[in-house]
């Protein structure tokens, strides 16, 4: 399948660079009716929900995984993506040219400058599409308290940021809170499940009281969520793995659901894509843990979800791909019509959809 098919043009101005305030006044394009669309607020999504359907919300946890970094004068930015173990971590790197095998890098911060700086890597591999492997100078209880005083969140790169030494205040748009869902519970993502950003204790309340399950799953999001798809062709790219878990709970619960005729309405593409790995031919889930690299595109049969909630995505994007799969390619082309003319904010700190599965097992 052609790449371009996913293309489309949006203008900057409508990427969102920070979350509405609050979080559940985001705008809410809905796609749940075929051949319906309406605009809404992210407050209605009760409304929109039936008793007894079932919200699939993705708990991983996002770690402050954006370092800036020193080797000697040169100055590099390290998005720490996959561990390895303990203290050796895959790593995507800007000006990665200037990093070689057995160098050292020391982090720094506005307030740390890199010669006073005691957190330090060195660089152990380099792979061209896998990036660079490095390993922390620290034992692996250090790392995460040093990752929270050097660390930013690992936010997109269509939203700018200042670099240390620029005069800015760590983390001034507060980040750390905002990249992040009211529900996170397991660290391990590089990238926020954004879909569930939009989400409050007052909706979480609503969906209670409307009788509306919650169940919970694992994906730990990688940063090569927002790698582009540089191939022409869809059946050359090469999805990057993501480690997830669903327990056996959690399947019982879904299973039941979908057995007694509910929705099951998954919040991201992140919870969709690990239903879809942990499902068998027939529907059933099952418990999983390990990796997945499932790739979803048009002509793909959904076997768990009705419904997904999700945030505009980028033109030729395999989230794209995934949602053209879900709601149909020319559907959701002409919903992204509609929401540039309605200036929907875009991308990760942006609006939420809701949108009917129509090809299904």
């Amino acid at each position: 399948m052609q790449v371009d098919i996913f293309d489309f043009e949006l203008d900057r101005s409508l990427i969102a660079d920070r979350p509405a305030d609050p979080r559940d006044s985001s705008r809410l394009l809905d796609l749940s009716e075929e051949g319906k669309i309406s605009d809404r607020r992210f407050y209605d999504l009760p409304d929109v929900l039936q008793p007894g359907d079932v919200l699939v919300f993705n708990d991983t946890k996002v770690i402050p995984a954006r370092l800036y970094g020193a080797r000697g004068e040169a100055r590099v930015e390290v998005t720490l993506y996959r561990p390895v173990d303990g203290i050796r971590w895959w790593s995507f790197v800007k000006n990665a040219k200037r990093l070689h095998p057995g160098d050292s890098i020391r982090f720094y911060t506005d307030d740390v400058c890199p010669e006073d700086s005691e957190f330090t890597a060195g660089v152990i591999e380099k792979k061209e599409d896998d990036g660079v492997l490095i390993s922390f100078d620290c034992a692996p209880e250090a790392l995460a308290f040093n990752l929270q005083k050097y660390g930013l969140m690992p936010l997109p790169p269509y939203i700018k940021r200042d670099k240390p030494s620029q005069g800015g205040i760590w983390d001034k748009y507060n980040d750390k809170e905002n990249y992040q869902t009211i529900y996170a519970r397991f660290e391990g993502a590089v990238a926020a499940p954004t879909a569930g950003l939009h989400f409050t204790d007052r909706i979480f309340r609503a969906l209670e009281q409307k009788g509306i399950e919650k169940v919970f799953v694992t994906l730990h999001v990688g940063a090569g969520t927002f790698l582009p798809v540089k191939t022409e062709d869809t059946k050359d790219h090469k999805m990057h793995s993501e480690y997830c878990e669903i327990s056996a709970e959690a399947c019982e619960k879904i299973n039941r659901a979908k057995a007694e005729g509910r929705r099951i309405i998954a919040v991201g593409t992140t919870s969709l894509r690990l239903l879809e790995t942990a499902a068998d031919e027939r529907g059933i889930l099952h418990p999983f843990a390990g990796d997945t690299g499932i790739f979803i595109t048009p002509g793909y049969k959904f076997r768990i979800i009705d419904m997904i909630i999700t945030n505009f995505h980028l033109p030729k994007s395999t989230l794209f791909m995934l949602i053209c799969a879900v709601a149909g390619t020319e559907r959701m082309k002409r919903a992204y019509r509609h929401a540039i003319e309605q200036r929907y904010r875009f991308y990760s700190y942006g609006d939420s959809s809701i949108l009917k599965c129509v090809n299904k097992i």
